[in-house]
């Protein structure tokens, strides 16, 4: 029976971190005896500068809290009297609520007595009050902790300082690494503590999988329904644990706040800062959605204005200044829009192109234009080498765009660089042209206006007949070839052409070796009964192809 008595009481002792975390004024601090806070705490009493110590009857395992001197009293006992005085009676920890002279605050070193300072405006009675209602009814108190902490936080949303200070002040309140994900699992925000720098990169990889989230959590959609919003998680390295919560606004998840920390030391308030953190977070969030909302409408407006030649150069500058934004420079429209219905959102797809702009720091104005379906950027692109700069910008979303989905169909087109504001609205009609061009096309591969001086004369033509006996013509031995051998000749004959006719690139582009294009490039020149070194060849071969891909032959 006393065994099991004794284990009880450790189980509900309280520690000088318990007091600390749930007790003592939010914004504490450790000055002294950091390493010692798991002593046991029974009781605590309050000392002022005006007593005696050698009256006061105090337990060892006591907290004692040393106020302030009071304006009509004399001092009695310095506050190296009193580090000396707890010291002895093996007090738990003491808590001062000024800051310690430099000889008391070595003597607490040196003898291994935990030091804790209160924040400015403090009223020790009230302290004294909160840890014996801890000591007396923990539960209560974590409820009443729980309060403050979710002040603490909204207030600090409520004061625009940001996510960085919610992550800070929830770093301090736990004494843990914290970090904040959007949904997408990418690190927002994070502070780590020194003992988890060895283990971060690991922590980091395992948490940027969607698939080590909690099941009860993945689906950011119905996380409003858990019931239990804050979740317990080992880790892959031993030892280690997090509780993470999922951020909501709306009834949506849009992110995850994780506290990380030694399995054995996650407790009542890491699990009471996670659950207001996360809802602190999210208003945070919606906070700056709402602001990034209001300033997409504005760049917006200031674009359409722009698109019809409403806006002059020394306005496009001051309104660029607000966006942060260098309308000085040389820019390329480019415009985007899903080739069917059958697609993800505009919206998606908008946000897609904000992530590669962000990800890649390019700079860009983003705008979607919901009447015209499309998502149109202004690149402000190299100014000695525009086109080749934008088009690789463009190639980069396109293959987010396949990545995320593998089955979209996006048409991308590029327009004429602008170097003047009252260019960009013929570089946007260039984009435009450029866009729906792919769409016949049905190619997700970017399209430069500039680039298709031949398609546009092809597109003229009115004769289908005399093109589809052309395209029979030159290509048909090859079509014939491939589907009856199941052969890649024309894919070969494709890239070769993609690849300006440079061997290498065309063989890697192929993923085959050297030496295997080489033999298809004889095949073709055997099969078709041509000379491929010949530029009229040449030349005859790539319309065919492009013609073929214009009328959508099989």
């Amino acid at each position: 029976m006393n065994a099991v008595d004794d284990s009880s009481e450790v189980s509900n002792r309280v520690t000088v971190e318990d007091v600390r975390k749930l007790a003592l004024p939010l914004g504490t601090r450790v000055i002294a005896g950091d390493g010692l806070l798991h002593r046991p705490v029974i009781w605590t009493s309050v000392v002022y500068p005006e007593d005696n110590t050698a009256a006061k009857a105090i337990q060892p395992q006591e907290i004692i809290l040393y106020s302030t001197l009071e304006t009509s009293g004399i001092r009695v006992t310095s506050d190296l009297d009193v580090v000396r005085w707890a010291c002895d009676i093996q007090a738990s920890a003491l808590v001062v609520a000024e800051t310690l002279s430099p000889a008391a605050l070595a003597e607490a070193k040196a003898y291994g007595m935990p030091v804790l300072i209160l924040p400015p405006g403090s009223r020790v009675r009230l302290v004294e009050k909160a840890i014996v209602s801890l000591l007396v009814d923990h539960k209560g108190q974590l409820d009443r902790r729980g309060t403050q902490i979710y002040r603490q936080l909204t207030e600090i949303s409520s004061r625009n300082e940001g996510m960085s200070e919610l992550i800070n002040a929830m770093a301090r309140l736990t004494n843990k690494a914290v970090i904040v994900q959007d949904k997408r699992l990418r690190t927002l925000y994070s502070t780590v503590q020194p003992q988890f720098v060895a283990y971060w990169e690991e922590i980091e990889q395992f948490l940027r999988k969607i698939d080590n989230l909690p099941l009860e959590i993945q689906d950011r959609h119905r996380v409003s329904e858990v019931e239990n919003p804050v979740l317990l998680q080992s880790l892959p390295t031993p030892g280690l644990a997090r509780f993470v919560a999922p951020i909501i606004t709306k009834d949506i998840g849009r992110g995850y706040l994780s506290i990380i920390g030694r399995d054995t030391e996650l407790d009542d308030v890491d699990m009471l800062v996670t659950e207001h953190g996360a809802a602190a977070c999210a208003l945070e969030m919606a906070k700056a959605k709402a602001v990034s909302e209001t300033e997409k409408r504005l760049r917006g407006t200031f674009l359409d204005r722009l698109l019809l030649g409403d806006v002059s150069q020394q306005e496009a500058v001051r309104q660029g200044e607000r966006f942060e934004h260098d309308m000085a420079q040389t820019h390329l429209a480019m415009v985007l829009s899903w080739q069917s219905d059958k697609q993800p959102s505009l919206r998606r797809l908008e946000t897609i192109v904000n992530t590669v702009v962000g990800s890649h720091r390019v700079k860009a104005l983003v705008w979607l234009r919901e009447r015209e379906n499309e998502v149109l950027l202004f690149h402000a692109t190299d100014q000695h080498n525009p086109i080749d700069q934008s088009l690789k910008l463009a190639k980069t979303i396109s293959d987010e765009i396949q990545r995320q989905y593998p089955q979209g169909r996006v048409a991308i087109g590029l327009g004429q660089p602008a170097k003047e504001i009252g260019t960009w609205r013929n570089s946007y009609r260039d984009a435009v042209q450029a866009m729906e061009l792919a769409v016949r096309l049905q190619t997700n591969t970017p399209l430069y206006i500039g680039d298709l001086g031949v398609y546009q004369l092809i597109l003229s033509l009115s004769d289908r007949e005399k093109l589809v006996s052309f395209c029979d013509k030159t290509l048909g031995s090859l079509l014939e070839y491939d589907h009856k051998n199941n052969a890649d000749l024309l894919k070969t004959l494709e890239a070769f052409f993609e690849c300006h006719g440079n061997l290498s690139q065309t063989a890697e582009k192929l993923i085959v070796h050297r030496n295997t294009l080489l033999y298809r490039m004889n095949r073709i020149n055997e099969i078709a009964e041509i000379d491929l070194d010949r530029p009229e060849t040449r030349l005859a071969l790539h319309l065919a192809l492009t013609i073929r891909r214009l009328l959508t032959l099989n």
